[in-house]
């Protein structure tokens, strides 16, 4: 390939890299003193109406774009031959692409590119523009003002279609091992969920501690992997539904990793406390032995519910069925026991299930959800209400069962900012007091 000397007003100063479609060239304009990228189609593709279309639809949409997040345009110029040429703003810090050749990111780092990279690809989705080729080559790095941090800024738009077109009729292309199943059908829709898919493999490839197969490292928190494991869903309707909905989730996982982290450090900070007052603890736990609380959490899989757990017990879930929200993704839920794959079948065995659903707090109250919740065979107490982390729960406590479990609790209450309806229904264990209940309910965070 022999680089040319000068395009348009720009003069060329080497070859920033090679595409299928088109090549890419570092320019100088002397008159302003800036570099910039400038895209070139290739030759063979010149007179392919469809793809130089789609090279001009690219520059159209960068235009429009104008975002610090996405690689701006500043113009589109045509060579002496006819091929179209794109003028763009130069990322000087290369590529992910590059940094991934170049070794393993620390997982750290990773989990922030990620998110960086998720609010990027945000930003198309904000304005009704899907990808569809999200790779590690198309993801850049540009130098901030002094001082400041360097920018992730989201590159190469060719295969963008706004959404209202990405449809069946669009041609498939992307790139193996981060292309979405539904890429290689030619009747699917692709939506913004095809680019989660594709968010899903670049974490994946970041935190892989070996490149095939990608397993990831030690240290990448079981959330984050949850995390990961709902974007690459093969069915599209199981995935996140669009990058937000995806770097919320990351967010959530990530500083709930960091809440585990914050707790095991201070244990050692409070054990010669501990220590000194065990007499006395004994006292209070032998009041309700079974209220004792262990430091652990466990989280649904999408990272809105986080339950602290009683002493003893885990959680277990993938959602609640047959309660899904408007994309058809079940809503969030989690079981939480000494034996979550026990406790519905095993009258002894207590536990708890929570879930938590904006379509319910639409079309109900935690009254009457509550009431709708009759248990036969049971004494029913008196309805009460308690306060506890900022919900109002509405209780129920059904007793003396004939069959089941000889206790079943339930509650519900509308969370805060809009989560949704929270409810809980308990199967608490032998012997405990209401305070058990309260304290289950008081250690349940919902976002």
């Amino acid at each position: 390939m022999i680089a040319p000397v000068q395009i348009g007003p720009y003069r060329v100063e080497r070859l920033l890299g090679t595409g299928s479609f088109a090549t890419v060239w570092l320019g100088h304009d002397a008159s302003l003193g800036a570099r910039v990228a400038i895209k070139v189609l290739a030759e063979n593709w010149s007179h392919d109406l469809r793809v130089r279309e789609r090279f001009q639809e690219e520059a159209r949409l960068l235009w429009r774009l104008d975002h610090d997040r996405v690689v701006r345009v500043h113009s589109l110029g045509e060579l002496p031959d006819g091929r179209p040429y794109l003028v763009m703003s130069w990322a000087d810090g290369g590529s992910l692409r590059d940094r991934l050749d170049a070794g393993p990111v620390p997982v750290g780092s990773g989990l922030r590119l990620l998110r960086d990279i998720a609010a990027g690809v945000g930003v198309l989705h904000d304005n009704g523009i899907v990808h569809r080729d999200l790779t590690p080559g198309n993801i850049l790095f540009r130098s901030g003002p002094a001082g400041a941090a360097e920018r992730v800024v989201i590159a190469d738009l060719g295969l963008a279609k706004a959404l209202a077109a990405a449809s069946g009729l669009t041609a498939r292309a992307g790139t193996p091992g981060y292309m979405a199943p539904e890429q290689d059908d030619p009747m699917s829709v692709v939506d913004t969920r095809t680019d989660v898919y594709a968010l899903g493999c670049l974490g994946m490839r970041l935190l892989a501690r070996t490149r095939s197969p990608l397993r990831l490292r030690v240290g990448v928190p079981a959330e984050v992997a949850d995390v990961l494991h709902i974007a690459t869903a093969r069915r599209p309707a199981d995935r996140f539904r669009d990058a937000a909905s995806f770097g919320a989730a990351l967010q959530r996982a990530v500083a709930a990793d960091d809440r585990a982290a914050v707790r095991s450090r201070r244990r050692p900070m409070v054990a010669a406390g501990l220590l000194l007052g065990a007499a006395l603890a004994v006292t209070s736990l032998g009041a309700d032995a079974a209220g004792a609380r262990s430091p652990a959490d466990a989280s649904d899989t999408t990272g809105r519910i986080t339950v602290a757990l009683p002493a003893g017990w885990r959680g277990d879930g993938e959602g609640w069925e047959g309660q899904r929200d408007a994309g058809g993704r079940r809503d969030p839920a989690l079981v939480i026991s000494p034996a979550p794959q026990q406790w519905l079948s095993d009258a002894a065995v207590p536990g708890a299930f929570i879930g938590l659903s904006r379509s319910l707090a639409a079309t109900t109250t935690p009254a009457a959800f509550v009431a709708e919740r009759g248990h036969a065979g049971c004494t029913t107490d008196p309805v009460r209400t308690t306060r506890q982390a900022g919900v109002d729960w509405v209780v129920a406590r059904h007793a003396s069962c004939r069959a089941g479990k000889p206790v079943i609790v339930e509650a519900a209450g509308m969370a805060t900012g809009g989560a949704g309806l929270v409810y809980a229904q308990i199967a608490p264990p032998a012997g405990s007091t209401p305070a058990f209940v309260d304290a289950l309910l008081a250690g349940i965070d919902v976002r």
